[in-house]
C-alpha cells in the first residue's frame, strides 16, 4: 500500500510540471495565433494596396470611380466601375428579398413555434445548405432555376441577374437563420411569460415582444448576409453572364466585381498589364464594401444590444 501511494504522489507531481509547462506555453501560442491573423489581414491589405496604386498611376481615380462604361480590353478600354457596382448591388438586393422573409419566418419558428425535437432535427438540416459549395449552387441556378423562370418569363435570356441573385439568396438563408434565432433564443423566457400571462397570444409574443428584443441581433444577421451575398463570387461567375451593364433589368445578363475578378484571373489578362492590375482595384473596392458591412453589423450591434 506503500509504494502505491507514493506512485500516486510521484504521478500527481508529474501531472503538476506538467500542467506548469503548459500554463507557460499555451500564452504563447495563443499570441503567435493572433500575431499570425493580424500579420495575415496586414498582409492582405498590403497587397491590393500596392497593386491599386499602381493601377491608379496608369488610370484616373475619378474615372474609376465615375465612369459607366467597363471594358478592360483592347485599345479603347474604360475603367467605369458603376457597371460592375450596380451588377453586384442588384444580385444583392434580390438575395435579400429572398433570403430576409424566409430566413426571419424559419428563425421565428425554430425560437417559438418549433417543439425541442424539431428543433433539433430542423437547425441542423437547415444548416447544411451553408455546406454546399457555391460552385454546386452556380450549376443549380443555371440548370434548373434559370428554366423555371423562363417558363413564366418570356425570351429571358440563360444569363440573367434574376436566376443567381434568387440561388444567393437561397444559400444565405441558413446564416440569417442560425443567427436571428440565437439572438431570439437569448431573450430571457420571463419576458415571453409575462406577454402570455398579460393575454397576448403566441404569434404576438413572437412578433410584438420577442423579435423587437432580439432586434439588434436580427439586424446583424441581415448585415451579415448583405455582406456574404456582395462577396459571392461563384454562383454569379456561372450564371450571371459576363456583360458589364449600368442597369436594374433582372432580366439581362449582367457582372458583378466577384465574378469580373474570375474572368481575369482564368487568363483573359497578361501579367502586369493595366488589365490585371485593374483586378486589384476591383478587389480593393470589394474590400472596402464588405469592411463597411462588417463595421455596420458591429455598430447596431452595439446600439440595439438589450442587456437581460
Amino acid at each position: 500500500m506503500a509504494v502505491n501511494v507514493k506512485e500516486m504522489m510521484n504521478e500527481k507531481k508529474s501531472n503538476q510540471h506538467l500542467l506548469r509547462i503548459l500554463e507557460k506555453v499555451a500564452p504563447v501560442f495563443f499570441l503567435l495565433c493572433a500575431i499570425i491573423s493580424v500579420l495575415t489581414t496586414i498582409g492582405i491589405i498590403l497587397t491590393l494596396l500596392v497593386e491599386t496604386i499602381t493601377f491608379f498611376n496608369r488610370v484616373s481615380f475619378v474615372e474609376f470611380i465615375t465612369g459607366t462604361e467597363w471594358w478592360p480590353f483592347g485599345e479603347n478600354a474604360s475603367y467605369g466601375i458603376l457597371p460592375l457596382i450596380s451588377g453586384t448591388l442588384l444580385i444583392t438586393v434580390i438575395a435579400m428579398i429572398v433570403a430576409i422573409p424566409i430566413g426571419l419566418a424559419s428563425a421565428i419558428y425554430l425560437s417559438e413555434f418549433a417543439p425541442p425535437k424539431v428543433r433539433k432535427v430542423v437547425k441542423p438540416v437547415l444548416e447544411v445548405l451553408a455546406g454546399i459549395p457555391t460552385i454546386v449552387y452556380g450549376f443549380f441556378a443555371l440548370t434548373f432555376v434559370t428554366p423555371m423562370l423562363q417558363i413564366a418569363i418570356d425570351d429571358l435570356p440563360i444569363f440573367n441577374a434574376l436566376s443567381p441573385g434568387i440561388v444567393v439568396g437561397i444559400m444565405i438563408i441558413p446564416m440569417i437563420a442560425s443567427l436571428s434565432e440565437d439572438a431570439m433564443s437569448s431573450v430571457p423566457n420571463s419576458i415571453r411569460e409575462g406577454a402570455l400571462a398579460m393575454g397576448s397570444t403566441r404569434l404576438e409574443v413572437a412578433l410584438k415582444v420577442i423579435v423587437p428584443a432580439a432586434l439588434s441581433g436580427i439586424i446583424a444577421s441581415f448585415v451579415l448576409g448583405v455582406s456574404r451575398a456582395i462577396g459571392e463570387t461563384m454562383i454569379v461567375s456561372v450564371a450571371a453572364g459576363s456583360t458589364p451593364k449600368l442597369t436594374t433589368d433582372v432580366t439581362e445578363s449582367i457582372q458583378t466585381m466577384t465574378g469580373y475578378i474570375v474572368q481575369v484571373t482564368l487568363g483573359d489578362a497578361s501579367y502586369g498589364s493595366t488589365t490585371y492590375y485593374s483586378i486589384y482595384a476591383v478587389g480593393m473596392t470589394l474590400f472596402v464594401f464588405t469592411l463597411i458591412m462588417n463595421l455596420l453589423s458591429q455598430y447596431i450591434s452595439r446600439r440595439f444590444k438589450e442587456d437581460y
